[in-house]
């Protein structure tokens, strides 16, 4: 009984869940997520509750030269591979920020933080993210772009956010789904994209292996 709800909106939101939980249904085999991020982790709990978790062990050198968005199919694509074969269907997925097509790593410290803050207020950058899923002999890599524009932000802004110790262990030196949202004055794309993974995309992709 969908419809027994009195408010026609709570019926239409009951209704598109089912709708979609059925489409989550559809995958017949247990999924296997190439990464330790716990946000890669929650993130995919939108589209099924039930995966294993592994990270993937492997030498993330890029090469010389490599674009943003070759960089972040070239790193799904190794993460993923490191558990191929598998009767599971594997998902290894990368993100990076880059300013001007030049990628910014995770800060190396505080100083190195504010250097990157810095050079990332009042102006627009982009997150890419690449994802690469492997179903037996099928395998289908692609990757989704946000473009997010900061603030201008004061020296003591960005020493502040700092101190919250959010940004040591993330790519650009900044968390949107944390403190870091305050430094974002808006974003154009995907909000998931920037946490870490395009579920939207993902699961459509995931409807076609």
């Amino acid at each position: 009984p969908v419809f027994k709800r009195n408010n026609g909106i709570g019926a239409v939101c009951v209704y598109k869940r089912t709708v979609l939980q059925r489409c989550v249904l559809m995958l017949k085999k247990r999924i296997l997520l190439a990464s330790a991020s716990p946000r890669r982790r929650e993130l995919l709990r939108l589209i099924t509750p039930d995966f294993d978790c592994v990270s993937a062990d492997v030498d993330e050198t890029l090469p010389n030269g490599i674009s943003p968005s070759d960089a972040v199919l070239y790193l799904s694509k190794i993460k993923a591979y490191a558990f191929a074969p598998d009767s599971r269907i594997i998902i290894g997925a990368d993100t990076v920020v880059a300013l001007e097509n030049r990628i910014i790593g995770k800060p190396k410290d505080a100083e190195d933080a504010f250097h990157i803050l810095r050079l990332l207020s009042g102006r627009e950058h982009s997150v890419f993210t690449g994802v690469t899923i492997i179903a037996g002999a099928r395998k289908r890599s692609f990757f989704q772009e946000t473009k997010v524009h900061f603030y201008p932000l004061s020296d003591e802004e960005i020493r502040a956010y700092i101190q919250t110790g959010e940004c040591f262990d993330k790519a650009g030196a900044y968390g949107i789904q944390g403190q870091g949202a305050l430094l974002v004055e808006k974003i154009i794309g995907d909000y998931f994209n920037v946490v870490g993974l395009p579920v939207a995309a993902l699961y459509r992709e995931l409807r076609l292996v």
